[in-house]
């Protein structure tokens, strides 16, 4: 069997016969959120709390979707809130 370089993926989906369709439901799920967050912090910085409130949705998942948006640098953390309780989260400019 020879190997190809950089065929990795095309090898899994023949292999596997395509993308899984839970995939495919967790990516339009994870986008739907990632726009519903990106939209909200559009309107200006908000913490973790403020956000849960507007899009009324539980913190563990706005919390989930909202590091991830971190992590891939979507999202920058702000200042500490009035109470030191909170960071606000911005959209990077």
């Amino acid at each position: 069997m020879e190997v190809e370089k950089r065929k990795t993926a095309k090898y899994l989906r023949d292999k596997l016969g395509g993308v899984p369709e839970k995939a495919k439901e967790n990516l339009k799920e994870f986008n739907r959120i990632k726009k519903l967050i990106l939209e909200a912090l559009g309107e200006g910085d908000m913490t973790i709390k403020q956000l849960t409130e507007k899009l009324d949705m539980p913190i563990y998942e706005v919390t989930f979707h909202l590091m991830s948006l971190v992590k891939y640098g979507l999202v920058v953390t702000g200042d500490i809130d009035d109470m030191d309780e909170y960071y606000t989260y911005k959209l990077k400019k």
